[in-house]
């Protein structure tokens, strides 16, 4: 999900005016592909030394198979990628960030190599995966950086999980979906200004429970896939070398294609979630919102002040996907937002 259409979308857009049995992997139409397509020893171009700290890790975990890249050492940060993509899409700030964290970048239930499931593509049901995983790899507490449709899931996690989460990084959504007025029914999305629909209606179209949209995007993902990365991208776009891995990963096989929409035919469930619940008791632990200045910015932030008390705003070069296009930046605001938590856990450990 590169962007996302949520309770209050009408002040977006006045704004951007104003400013569970896993099917086994096959052949597609579009050939065969790679079996280990999505583990660390098949990833293209990634940065130097970077298989001898990082290991793809397989566990059993809330019922599914999950996989996760993990490595580092230090207190343990938790990484949630987006759509479309995988834990691939976090590869340029994971190496610094092992230097002082234990790193784990997991792939969401139904993307790259993490088991699909026929359901529990729901927020609440994603979390409770990143829980368990969490708990099998022995972290009872840790730090969170989500993106896109991961933010999502990592809102979710700190919310239904509260005992566990110390910090919550918040990137590139304008808040969880469904937060907002109770009172107030969501703005139609169909009424927002073209710039901002380019960057939403892929939400509406992923959400369509059918086989048609298979079809669709089956007979052009390469046309597909290339638009939203750039669309969302800003002035640029990904390297080639990524989206032809994202969309190979993502197209491999028709069940996985149907999985990968998952998060989105959840959706109501999601919306219910948050708006029934999670948004009741906010959040106390520090959360930073970060947005890239060609994309949602500072209203990242903002969103998230609806929902936590102790919310700072983070604004990095470039668009939406700013672990790929921002990578220095992003990595100058984690290291100051998790270095209380690095700190105290030094101090635990003496």
């Amino acid at each position: 999900m590169a962007a996302t259409a949520f309770a209050g979308l009408a002040v977006l857009a006045s704004s951007t005016l104003s400013a569970n049995s896993a099917t086994p992997v096959s052949s597609s139409a579009h050939g065969k592909r790679p079996s280990n397509i999505g583990v660390v020893s098949t990833a293209p171009d990634l940065p130097p030394g970077f298989t001898s700290t990082f290991k793809s890790r397989f566990v059993d975990a809330n019922g599914i198979r999950q996989h996760a890249v993990v490595g580092g050492d230090g207190p343990p940060l938790l990484l949630v990628h987006g759509w479309p993509e995988n834990w691939y899409a976090w590869r340029h700030v994971m190496p610094q960030l092992a230097e002082d964290y234990t790193v784990i970048a997991v792939d969401q239930r139904g993307i790259g190599r993490t088991e699909r499931t026929e359901d529990g593509y729901d927020a609440g049901t994603l979390a409770d995966d990143m829980a368990a995983l969490m708990t099998e790899l022995g972290h009872e507490r840790f730090a969170v950086v989500g993106h896109d449709t991961g933010a999502v899931v990592s809102y979710a996690l700190a919310a239904d999980h509260r005992d566990r989460v110390e910090r919550l990084a918040f990137a590139e959504i304008p808040g969880p979906p469904g937060v907002g007025s109770l009172d107030e029914p969501p703005a139609p999305p169909m009424f927002v200004p073209e710039q901002v629909n380019n960057k939403l209606w892929h939400i509406p179209f992923n959400r369509v429970d059918d086989d048609l949209i298979l079809d669709m995007v089956s007979s052009n993902a390469d046309a597909y896939y290339r638009y939203e990365y750039a669309i969302q991208g800003g002035e640029t776009t990904l390297p080639e070398s990524a989206i032809r891995y994202y969309i190979k990963l993502y197209t491999r096989d028709r069940d996985v294609l149907r999985a990968s929409f998952g998060l989105y035919r959840a959706w109501d469930e999601t919306l219910t979630q948050n708006r029934a619940v999670r948004q009741a008791t906010k959040l106390t632990i520090p959360v930073v919102g970060i947005g890239g200045v060609d994309s949602w910015g500072e209203l990242v932030g903002h969103g998230m002040e609806l929902t936590a008390t102790d919310v700072t705003t983070a604004v990095v070069p470039g668009g939406h996907w700013v672990a790929e296009q921002a990578p220095v930046q992003l990595l100058e605001v984690l290291s100051e937002f998790l270095a209380p938590y690095h700190a105290a856990a030094e101090r635990e450990m003496n």
